[in-house]
């Protein structure tokens, strides 16, 4: 739910090609990652999809100067800006990039083929017109951090209460999963990205995965209904809270652009 999303690598490298740091090859090569190829629809100019390369490099010709991180649910429309036709689209992705200087975005629709253990995934940006307004509900990365620390304290509260955490292999599992992706948190956001970035987005990484542990690791200690709707009851509020931290990190390089820090 909160590990690496595709919108996050395309704005983190698509920001450190845009700075100068990375090559336009090796900014693509990082964004499509496991995948087999990446594709841009819709973009102006183009009459047909094109590949990430030639993409990044139109949109800092359309006048990108940066790139943001949509992660919206359901009554929360976080790093939205609409119109209600791209909000839509990005609730339904539960992601999308939103170009700074440019009026436009963009929403990945993704294509699985293959037997289980040689998916073949390709994944279509689909560019669309966006309003150039402030993005909705994102905090500060000091905000943020301050933020987190209170939501691990009430993630772990939770599990512990329902009896998640001691619920053995799964959740063993689950644990392992999160260390292997905090192992790669500094490849994630790419060169150019400041260290509390990097910081924030790591224990992002670990909530979410303290979340995903309770609602995925079956019932636990929570047996009845009431006591499933309390679960998540609790942990809503805690996963919203990471997916904030989690677009904050993404989005601070544009920010504090912005603001003249870099």
């Amino acid at each position: 739910m909160l590990s690496e999303p595709r919108a996050g690598r395309l704005a983190a490298w698509g920001n450190a090609l845009i700075a100068g740091m990375v090559s336009p090859d090796d900014a693509a090569l990082a964004v499509v990652g496991e995948d087999a190829v990446h594709r841009v629809e819709g973009l102006p100019g183009e009459s047909a999809p094109v590949g990430l390369t030639l993409a990044l490099g139109r949109l800092r010709a359309l006048g990108a100067t940066g790139l943001r991180v949509a992660l919206p649910a359901p009554g929360h429309p976080l790093g939205l800006s609409g119109p209600a036709d791209f909000n839509a689209r990005a609730l339904e992705a539960e992601e999308a990039v939103i170009c700074h200087g440019a009026a436009l975005g963009l929403v990945p629709e993704v294509y699985e083929a293959g037997p289980e253990g040689d998916v073949h995934v390709e994944v279509v940006w689909h560019c669309l017109p966006v309003r150039e307004a402030p993005p909705a509900d994102v905090p500060s990365l000091g905000e943020a951090e301050r933020e987190l620390a209170e939501a691990l304290r009430d993630a772990t509260e939770v599990l512990t209460r329902l009896d998640v955490a001691g619920s053995g292999p799964v959740a063993e599992a689950a644990v392992a999963a999160y260390r292997a992706r905090s192992e790669h948190g500094r490849e994630v956001l790419a060169p150019g990205y400041p260290p509390r970035a990097v910081r924030v987005l790591e224990l992002a990484q670990r909530v979410g995965a303290l979340v995903s542990l309770a609602y995925e690791n079956g019932h636990g200690g929570a047996v009845s209904a009431s006591e499933m709707a309390a679960r998540g009851e609790a942990l809503r509020p805690v996963e919203r809270t990471a997916r904030r931290a989690q677009v904050a990190a993404y989005n601070s390089v544009v920010e504090e652009r912005e603001r003249g820090v870099r």
